[in-house]
């Protein structure tokens, strides 16, 4: 699988609604961290994820999170390039 395109280096601090989402997993969306379908003939998908309740949350936009949607931090060990 290729590696997803990063959108951002740092995490989307956002106030998210209860229900279900699709988190971007290409990188490629106008609407990150959220999906727009912009994976379309690509291999990848949008991730579904589920709120209980409304809250704010930080969303990975590096798109190399090992807990995803959600940002571990992983954006402070990429390099510049």
């Amino acid at each position: 699988m290729a590696d997803p395109k990063i959108a951002a280096r740092r995490p989307a601090v956002l106030e998210v609604g209860a229900g279900t989402h699709a988190y971007c997993t290409c990188g490629e969306s106008a609407r990150q961290p959220f999906c727009d379908g912009s994976h379309a003939g690509g291999e990848f998908r949008p991730q579904m994820f589920e709120m209980a309740d409304a809250r704010t949350v930080a969303l990975c936009q590096c798109k190399r999170t090992g807990n995803a949607p959600f940002c571990d931090g992983s954006h402070a060990g990429l390099s510049d390039d």
